[in-house]
């Protein structure tokens, strides 16, 4: 069934409206009939919206609501993916798959080692992409909000944004304590917690990088033996959450 986000002013006590690109989409792209069901978000809360085609408007499609359904696709806590800018096209790939796996919000961060650097126009025009990237993935997975792609932060800025917003922050660093240390600290986050992770550009955090986070709170984990691709990294961590905050739900 598709997933469709509206602004909650479109959504009525009987009836849902559907303007602009996606009622193009559902009119001539999937060319859906009346009667076919959908699903309704509001981007803002985890209520899923089950709708019916009531009719097609001269710029619209009118949904008819037939219930409201209150469980959550969305993680018990909120991650923060906070990640290095990476070379080529690397960072589409990046914000699809952790968005579908459960982040609440990536961050681009300009590190020491990223080969990449983003003048201001170009930094506009590339989140403007990626938020584009971030609400088909929001929809393929169901999820109940689109996550926000932010504006790329330098490392430092990055950091007093985590410490402001999260209350687990960690480093995922290939000379960390072993998989016992990681394993208690991951195992001693709880359900509604925001978390932090950072995860470095393809040459990896230079030393100052991994000080400052430490100096800052920062918990280093590792991710195993193996050395993972900056676009493998965070979906590891993502999942090792997913899993940690999803278990013994039903």
């Amino acid at each position: 069934m598709y997933q469709f986000f509206v602004d909650p002013d479109q959504i009525n006590e009987k009836t849902v409206v559907i303007r602009g690109n996606d009622y193009n989409h559902i009119k001539n792209v999937l060319r859906m009939k009346i009667g076919e069901e959908v699903n309704i978000s509001n981007g803002i809360d985890s209520k899923e919206y089950r709708c019916a085609i009531k009719s097609f408007e001269e710029d619209s499609v009118i949904l008819e609501l037939r219930f409201i359904k209150e469980d959550s696709h969305e993680l018990s806590s909120k991650v923060y993916l906070f990640q290095g800018l990476p070379k080529s096209d690397k960072m589409e790939g990046i914000i699809q798959k952790n968005i579908e796996l459960g982040a609440f919000e990536i961050i681009p961060v300009s590190m020491k080692r990223c080969v990449v650097k983003l003048d201001e126009k170009k930094a506009a025009n590339k989140v403007s992409r990626w938020q584009s990237i971030a609400e088909a993935a929001a929809k393929q997975s169901k999820r109940g909000i689109i996550p926000c792609v932010k504006n790329p932060m330098s490392f430092q800025t990055a950091l007093s944004y985590a410490k402001e917003n999260c209350d687990v922050l960690l480093l995922p660093y290939e000379m960390a304590e072993g998989m016992d240390v990681t394993r208690n600290i991951i195992g001693n986050i709880t359900k509604g917690q925001n978390v932090a992770v950072f995860i470095g550009p393809e040459g990896g955090f230079d030393d100052s990088e991994v000080q400052m986070a430490k100096d800052a709170g920062f918990l280093s984990i590792t991710l195993g033996k193996r050395i993972l691709r900056t676009e493998t990294a965070g979906m590891c961590v993502m999942s090792i959450l997913m899993y940690q905050l999803e278990n013994g739900e039903e």
